[in-house]
């Protein structure tokens, strides 16, 4: 065998691997399809089923988040919803919206919410939505209350050496601004814009709650509270489990057999993402892990970008 002949196999071998590479992705992306259509949640949300919505982490505004809850509300297939918890509060704005569309699905259906791990701040405003909350012995929750934090860089800036000047259309335009202490004006607008929200809040305990005022003020000084202790304060309706949830929704009239099925990440991108995984792990076992690169699954939109928030949190 002449060295031609060689180099000719290895090139045909060369090429029979790439189709391979090229074939395996082609029968993954039709698996995938098949059961994004056939077994994925989109077809198994459409049985009869108790919807669960899981809100974890930080509280944002999350406009995929709000159209499946109004999706859940809208679809006769999903006959009650859990709200599972497990946050310690986020952005005033988001809190308040993940309540009101909460409360739109209570409206049509039942809906429990389940502190877990911990649901305070904006996360026990988002509990007060359900018809009924329920929590662990140990469960964290409470700390009603509003915050509002900005930085103060002047001290640092003076041992630089380093000053800012800025000319404003009036004095409370940017502040409190960190390049400057905060004048007496500038800490009371803050206050007011504080206090306001907290009044809201405040109400909003003893409306949903169903106690006067005088007490949910006397809870909202931003302590946190286990589980028992907030049963005792009447945050919450009752220590319990999936299984005294199910109890509760039988006496609203959901079968309690139906199976609980999860929606979180029904609107969300994932499935690209997890395609282009499963196709850069079966290149990598042929020898072709370069052919996609992470550079290219940005290019496709695929990984999120920086996260921004604010300042004012729960």
């Amino acid at each position: 065998m002449n060295i031609s002949d060689i180099l000719e196999r290895r090139r045909l071998r060369r090429r029979v691997g790439w189709w391979r590479a090229v074939a395996i992705i082609i029968a993954v992306v039709l698996v995938a399809l098949v059961y994004r259509v056939y077994a994925g949640p989109s077809s198994a949300l459409g049985r009869p089923h108790i919807a669960e919505l899981s809100i974890n982490g930080l509280v944002v505004d999350d406009e995929i988040m709000l159209e499946t809850i109004r999706e859940i509300g809208d679809d006769p297939s999903a006959r009650a919803l859990i709200v599972s918890l497990s946050t310690g509060g986020g952005t005033t704005y988001g809190g308040e919206v993940l309540y009101k569309a909460i409360r739109a699905v209570a409206e049509k259906k039942p809906v429990v919410s389940e502190i877990r791990g911990e649901a305070a701040s904006a996360g026990y405003m988002i509990a007060l939505a359900g018809d009924r909350i329920f929590a662990g012995n140990t469960s964290i929750t409470g700390s009603i209350g509003v915050l509002f934090m900005y930085p103060q860089a002047k001290e640092l800036l003076d041992k630089l050496g380093v000053s800012v000047d800025a000319v404003k259309s009036a004095p409370l335009k940017a502040e409190p601004s960190p390049f400057t202490d905060a004048s007496p004006e500038a800490q009371d607008m803050v206050r007011a814009l504080v206090m306001d929200t907290y009044d809201w809040f405040v109400d909003l305990v003893a409306e949903r709650r169903a106690m006067p005022r005088e007490a949910a003020f006397a809870l909202a000084d931003g302590r946190i509270l286990t589980g028992r202790q907030a049963l005792e304060a009447g945050l919450i309706d009752e220590i319990g489990n999936r299984d005294d949830i199910r109890a509760f929704l039988a006496d609203q009239g959901v079968d309690g057999d139906l199976e609980i099925r999860s929606w979180d990440g029904v609107n969300r991108d994932e499935f690209g993402f997890n395609l282009a995984w499963v196709a850069g792990r079966a290149l990598e076992t042929l020898g072709l892990g370069g052919f996609l690169r992470p550079d290219m699954l940005e290019q496709l939109g695929l990984v999120d970008g920086l996260l921004s928030v604010g300042q004012s949190k729960w």
